[in-house]
């Protein structure tokens, strides 16, 4: 499955954005799906993963608590909720997908291009 993330931007410290992930001519509800960042010069690292269902989340510490990851099957769309945004939360986002419940992006593909979130202090 090819994935698209969008709704990334420009937020202020404190701010808020919503990240969607769509999968044209694929099925979400097939995948385990996740988020990952990846800041400048800086390795790409998990940020929450969500199981088929729905029910089976997981968060990396960094964001626990500020992020929620969701999925509407019905509208094939992942999301992703950030609230108290930091400026190290600055990073490209992916999302992607895996077929079992996992954290290492190794498990997971269908990677998009990402979209952009910067967050200024």
């Amino acid at each position: 499955v090819q994935l698209q993330a969008s709704g990334g931007g420009l937020a202020q410290t404190g701010g808020s954005l919503r990240l969607s992930c769509a999968a044209p001519g694929g099925t979400v509800s097939n995948y385990v799906m996740g988020w990952f960042r990846q800041a400048p010069g800086k390795v790409r690292e998990f940020v929450a993963r969500i199981g088929w269902s729905g029910r089976n989340t997981e968060y990396a510490d960094s964001v626990k608590g500020r992020f929620t990851i969701s999925r509407d099957n019905a509208k094939n769309t992942v999301y992703l909720q950030m609230i108290n945004l930091k400026p190290e939360d600055t990073a490209v986002y992916y999302c992607a997908a895996a077929r079992t419940l996992s954290r290492l992006a190794g498990d997971f593909g269908g990677w998009g291009q990402g979209t952009l979130v910067t967050v200024s202090s």
